[in-house]
């Protein structure tokens, strides 16, 4: 059997923890640390921490998928609930995403290479995932009724997976959608 290399890391300015969520192809790392008040971004590069706080957020920010590019997806708290966010490396820009359908909460999990990006949203009838793409949202739901979906993933192929919540428990799912196409401007540079 293989060795496996493992290690472990600690943002230096978490008080109560740290937690990984996303890696790209060159090995940067993104996540958030935990503090007595709340969480803050980071994106682990070379070794050195850079902190990712959405400018919006009053109520901590949480980075969970990270493309080739750099591009980062994840959701920001405020006093209305959780907003999904990107954030482009090239400018430090941040750009909100709600879904439209959502009257409660939006969350970015994850972004394949053309920038698709996947998530949750919740209104009165649950708990629903999405496909941004092409700036459209569409939702990707189970067609049983009375489910909840949680897309977290998305790659370059426009596969989907996630969680499946039902009567029965948790379930895994993998989902090929008829896929919007990416973005057809240039991506983000």
């Amino acid at each position: 059997m293989p060795t496996i290399i493992f290690n472990t890391f600690d943002d230096p300015s978490a008080t109560l923890g740290t937690q990984a969520w996303g890696v790209n192809d060159t090995d940067q790392i993104v996540g958030y640390y935990l503090t007595a008040t709340e969480n803050h971004g980071f994106l682990l590069s070379g070794g050195v921490f850079i902190p990712l706080d959405d400018p919006l957020a009053t109520q901590g920010t949480t980075p969970t998928g990270i493309n080739a590019t750099g591009q980062i997806v994840g959701a920001y708290g405020d006093a209305t609930g959780n907003h999904g966010f990107l954030y482009n490396p090239n400018g430090g820009t941040y750009t909100t995403l709600d879904d439209p359908l959502a009257t409660q909460n939006t969350s970015a999990f994850g972004i394949n290479d053309m920038g698709q990006i996947v998530g949750t949203y919740s209104n009165a009838s649950g708990t629903h995932s999405f496909l941004y793409s092409g700036g459209v949202f569409t939702t990707i739901d189970d067609p049983v009724a009375n489910s909840q979906t949680f897309a977290l993933a998305i790659n370059d192929n426009g596969h989907i997976v996630g969680t499946l919540r039902d009567g029965a428990g948790n379930h895994g799912f993998f989902a090929m959608p008829p896929n919007p196409p990416p973005p057809s401007a240039p991506r983000p540079t």
